[in-house]
């Protein structure tokens, strides 16, 4: 008896997402954008859908320092804070393949945005400010956001960042539909990504 339609599909997905794993090689997918784009809970789901580990940066960099994000910046200045975050990145990122969710200024340093380019794939949840803020009013803990107009530093940050954050390898638009959504688009997006590199075969229905 064939297999019925419902059962044969999940086993051509299935060889799909080993074949996007396969394809990545030692690369890791990295995930810009600014707080509150959703890095973290998005990368975590992508990484379990294609069978990788992830690594949350920013979560490195206080196991390095033995201090939280808010506590460096307190007591050392951001400037310290930026130099920690590029060795530790560049630390990560010989350990792939992973879903590696960065912070929002992390692609802004030269040096990280080559060596991303290098040995991963930039992926930036793009969202817009009113998605942000409803997002990080939520939680307190965003140093660059101690201030007392929030939303006019996340403004500032955009204009900024998004040019930047523009030159990445694929973009998707986070915006408040479940995760599995943003998920599925970014794997797709991942695949034609590796399709054009040559890395990956088009499956039999594209």
């Amino acid at each position: 008896m064939p297999p019925r339609p419902q059962a044969r599909k999940r086993t051509e997905t299935g060889a799909r997402l080993k074949a996007t794993k396969d394809a990545l090689g030692s690369r890791s997918i990295v995930l810009i954008g600014l707080m509150g784009a959703g890095k973290t809970a998005v990368g975590r789901r992508v990484a379990t859908r294609l069978g990788l580990k992830f690594v949350d940066a920013d979560t490195e960099i206080e196991r390095a320092a033995g201090k939280s994000i808010s506590e460096i910046f307190a007591d050392h200045g951001e400037a310290y804070f930026r130099n920690g975050e590029r060795r530790v990145i560049a630390r990560l990122l010989g350990d792939g393949p992973q879903v590696l969710a960065t912070g929002g200024g992390a692609y802004m340093d030269k040096n990280t945005r080559e060596l991303i380019s290098e040995v991963g794939i930039s992926v930036w949840l793009k969202a817009d400010l009113k998605v942000l803020m409803e997002r990080v009013v939520r939680r307190d803990h965003r140093p660059l956001l101690k201030t007392e107009n929030p939303q006019a530093v996340m403004q500032r940050l955009m204009d900024e960042r998004y040019p930047v954050y523009a030159s990445a390898d694929i973009t998707v638009i986070s915006r408040d539909v479940p995760h599995e959504v943003i998920v599925a688009e970014i794997v797709d997006a991942l695949q034609k990504h590796l399709q054009d590199q040559g890395a990956l075969q088009r499956g039999p229905s594209e």
